[in-house]
């Protein structure tokens, strides 16, 4: 026996060794290499229509057009502010102003980022098995409830009911991730992703409001109406503190910026803080956006459609949704896909292996071959037709296949052609037709076929047991006298 390829000692009888694919130089040394494929992350495979940067830290929505627009806004008239207005307001008022405007944009900077980059609450897909799983169990369901098993009729929307602090809540069933969703969750028509909690999606700030970041979505636009009013507030200050000196139009060719600033503030501020009361509202009464607009509970708690989810307090309310704790994301979205069992290359020695995997060759390999066959021993003579198994196989160099045990060996004993049946040929058969059959001497035909050599034998064998006849007649004879 040889040693293996890759540099291991010689191999036992009828057993694989271990080959180490480090030392090969060649592919076809180390068929038991495998296929080395780049580890991928969750978010390049990613099902959402959603945006992901920095390698997956960043998430967004795939329209981000609004929230670039939302950014320049917020720094250029911060920026004009700072530019134009903070150093006559510090020097003629106090040096307080700019250093809370500073402060305010800051804060307002941060949570617009925050709200846009981070995971609003999606919902994981169903993976193939589960929802093949879950679309069987709810076929059951609708073959017992419609009395019929046709799979072609899809019904309308599939609901469960669960029973929240008395309230009666349907759970609805998503076609898209195939999932029944959890409660307050909804689907997003422009991410194509379930968000649980969700409160609706924001094209101002390029991303769904859902569980995970509605507490900074509200700070944002609580933060923003106050820059906006700030702002807006200390540009008048400005312009009317300059006019008293030098007049009304000369202030306003002086600091043009500052007209700038007021008319962006002044049609602004109107929408950011209703915006901002409005998710006030909602806060104080534990509802989103997307129950609000739908109707779905009343603010009275006597009533029959009551708002499961409220704490009966605003204070309560407030807390639970602004301090709680901040639930992770669900997607790990930065995490590793899991690569399927390692495929193995094609053997050296051409014989192509379907569906193996490396633990099931390794232990193919490290399992001896057949150690022993039972044999015909001396006493045990072979029969016509059957065949024989010979003694136990010899060792197979690595590279060989195994030999089935179903085919067995062939010994001297047994012929191929005892296993297979061969055409025969009439003209060099050894059996004798009628015609050739050998006759009695007296009953052979003239004109017979058989050969002269082959009669003068028949005759003679026949005067042979004539005459052993006449010697056993003459011995009687003699032993009667």
């Amino acid at each position: 026996m040889t040693p293996g390829a890759g540099g291991g000692g010689p191999m036992k009888d009828c057993e694989y060794s271990q080959i180490s694919t480090h030392s090969s130089s060649s592919p076809m040394e180390s068929p038991h290499k495998k296929k080395k494929t780049a580890l991928r992350r969750k978010w390049e495979v990613f099902p959402g229509r959603n945006k992901f940067f920095c390698n997956g830290r960043i998430m967004m929505a795939r329209q981000t057009g609004v929230f670039y627009l939302t950014l320049l806004l917020i720094l250029v008239t911060s920026g004009l502010f700072f530019a134009f207005d903070c150093p006559y307001l510090s020097d003629q008022i106090t040096p307080a102003i700019p250093a809370v405007g500073a402060l305010l944009f800051f804060f307002v900077t941060g949570t617009l980022l925050r709200t846009s980059f981070s995971d609003p609450g999606v919902l994981p897909r169903a993976t193939p098995d589960e929802a093949a799983d879950l679309e069987r169990q709810i076929g059951n369901t609708e073959d017992i409830a419609n009395g019929s098993s046709s799979g072609g009729y899809r019904p309308p929307p599939r609901t469960k009911e669960i029973v929240i602090n008395g309230q009666t809540v349907k759970l609805k069933y998503c076609f898209t991730c195939k999932i029944f969703r959890p409660p307050r969750a909804s689907h997003c028509s422009l991410c194509d992703n379930c968000v649980e909690r969700f409160d609706h999606h924001c094209p101002w700030v390029g991303n769904c409001v859902g569980k995970r970041n509605y507490r900074f979505f509200y700070m944002f636009i609580l933060s923003l109406s106050f820059l906006t009013v700030f702002i807006f507030a200390f540009v008048i200050t400005h312009i009317i503190h300059r006019s008293q000196k030098t007049g009304f139009l000369s202030a306003l060719k002086d600091s043009p910026a500052s007209v700038l600033e007021a008319v962006v503030c002044f049609f602004s501020v109107w929408s950011i803080v209703g915006l901002s009361g409005f998710h006030t509202y909602l806060i104080s009464s534990n509802q989103t956006t997307n129950e609000d607009i739908k109707g779905s509970w009343s603010s009275k708690r006597g009533k029959e459609n009551y708002n499961p989810y409220s704490y009966g307090n605003i204070f309560t309310n407030c807390c639970s949704a602004l301090c709680g704790p901040l639930s992770p994301s669900l997607i790990d979205r930065r995490g590793f896909i899991q690569p399927d069992t390692p495929q193995l290359a094609a053997p050296s020695n051409g014989i192509t292996m379907y569906g193996a995997t490396q633990s099931q060759s390794n232990m193919a390999a490290a399992t001896p071959l057949l150690q022993s066959e039972p044999s015909i021993t001396s006493e045990e003579l072979p029969l016509p037709g059957k065949t024989t198994i010979s003694a136990p196989c010899a060792a197979l160099t690595l590279g060989q296949p195994t030999p089935p045990s179903s085919i067995p060996n062939l010994t001297s004993e047994t012929g191929l052609s005892d296993m297979i049946p061969l055409k025969e040929d009439p003209e060099s058969h050894q059996f004798l037709t009628p015609e050739e059959a050998p006759s009695p001497p007296g009953m052979l035909p003239m004109g017979s076929p058989v050969s002269h050599s082959h009669t003068m034998h028949v005759l003679s064998l026949a005067s042979q047991d004539s005459l052993h006849e006449d010697s056993v007649r003459g011995l009687v004879k003699l032993s009667s006298v």
